[in-house]
């Protein structure tokens, strides 16, 4: 056997000696095929942004199926599309009781589905925009190729810097405020205040044992000096996104997402 296919078949081997001891069942390998995809951005994704913010899938790999066995949870609506399905995920701002606070505070992700079941968009609405701007969210899931994996926590955290530097207006805490309304508590740091805020995913049929899962405990670090955002944390019908904005002039800030 020469060396060339000696070493196809040693990288082959590898690959599924990481992958399955991370997935342990199919919809783990399909959402480790999309990780792969990830190191070629351009070739296998599109960004649009509108009103929303829409991650583009040109060759989807995952199937509706396969969010719900991740996640542990069910869309808040499901709607035939022309194309296929759409999914929504509704989260609403509660109380201290786990009541949703009127008027309602709210913003959607949505998936879509072509005919064969796979996802062809991710898309996150305009409030959710208003902490996580899209050049930043952009930069975040580009950073996810090439992220180290922790196999333990099934988690992916990712280093932007080899993206270089992005400049873009950070979000300001009154504007934040105004729009997120008063946090449940404030954290009080030495250099950074965090506003800590509760999220409730509108579900239905929660897995034994994932109910802790309807609850997201947003996490805002707001510059005491600059009054700028600079980390955003939570997670999100079973998926964590931490962007830590950090220093945009000079440096680039680091971002990861992780599925658990």
């Amino acid at each position: 056997m020469n060396s060339f296919f000696s070493r196809k078949i040693f990288r082959i081997i590898l690959i599924l000696l990481l992958a399955l001891p991370l997935t342990g069942c199919i919809y783990w390998w399909r959402a480790y095929q999309t990780y792969l995809q990830m190191s070629k951005f351009d070739r296998y994704f599109k960004v649009a942004v509108a009103d929303d913010f829409t991650l583009q899938f040109k060759e989807p790999i995952l199937y509706s199926d396969d969010f719900v066995s991740l996640a542990k949870l069910h869309a808040s609506e499901e709607k035939p599309t022309a194309d296929g399905k759409r999914w929504r995920y509704w989260f609403r701002k509660v109380d201290r009781q786990g009541k949703v606070v009127k008027p309602k505070i709210e913003f959607y992700s949505d998936l879509n589905f072509n005919r064969q079941d796979r996802i062809t968009a991710w898309s996150f609405s305009s409030l959710f925009l208003e902490i996580a701007p899209p050049k930043l969210l952009e930069v975040s899931l580009r950073s996810i190729g090439g992220a180290d994996i922790n196999k333990e926590k099934m988690q992916l955290k990712a280093d932007t810097s080899h993206l270089g530097k992005i400049h873009v207006d950070l979000p300001l805490k009154s504007k934040v405020v105004e729009k997120l309304g008063e946090p449940l508590r404030i954290n009080d740091g030495p250099d950074q205040e965090i506003y800590v805020y509760h999220f409730k995913l509108i579900t239905h049929g929660i897995e034994k044992g994932y109910e802790d899962r309807e609850l997201t405990t947003l996490n805002l670090s707001f510059d005491k000096k600059t009054q700028e955002l600079t980390k955003m944390s939570g997670r999100f019908a079973g998926l964590k996104i931490s962007i830590n904005y950090g220093n945009l002039v000079g440096k680039a800030p680091s971002g990861s997402i992780a599925s658990n």
